[in-house]
């Protein structure tokens, strides 16, 4: 197999093995799903959405985000605010503990990465790490040249 076969098949194994799944507050008790996580992440504590606009951007009815909206209210995590120039239209902001949630939000549960870490001798931990390292600066230097959106760097895939 080759070296971007064994990555592509790598990756999503660990993502799901150690996703985050939900968000804590960690100033409060709240909890939100990932998926609340995604819709506070739309927002803003200064700046308005309107709930017509956020629905539209993610790709669902009104109505099933004003029952998402709904919950994440009850939580204290935004404000449902009717708009100054259109009373029938409702604008959501976050409130303080919605900004925490956005804050806290990682792609994946580093709990879940340590119990992954803990199954490593101390060995294979090390490479296991370093090499995640070697991969992330890579990363970043693919990005930093600008021409990451071509289809081909350096020839086939596979090299």
């Amino acid at each position: 197999m080759s070296d971007v076969g064994i990555i592509l098949g790598a990756y999503p194994r660990i993502h799901f093995a150690c996703r985050a799944r939900e968000v804590r507050d960690p100033a409060g008790s709240g909890v939100v799903s990932d998926h609340q996580a995604r819709i506070l992440g739309h927002l803003d504590a200064d700046d308005p959405t309107m709930v017509t606009e956020l629905a539209e951007y993610m790709g669902v009815t009104a109505s099933t985000m004003s029952l998402n909206l709904t919950r994440l209210e009850k939580g204290g995590f935004l404000l449902r605010e009717p708009d100054p120039l259109d009373r029938r239209v409702k604008n959501v902001r976050l409130t303080e503990a919605g900004e925490r949630i956005c804050g806290s939000v990682t792609v994946l549960d580093p709990d879940r990465v340590a119990a992954l870490l803990q199954t490593l001798g101390p060995e294979p931990r090390q490479r296991a790490v370093e090499g995640l390292a070697i991969l992330a600066d890579a990363a970043d230097a693919l990005v930093a040249r600008r021409d990451h959106y071509l289809p081909s760097l350096t020839g086939p895939v596979g090299r």
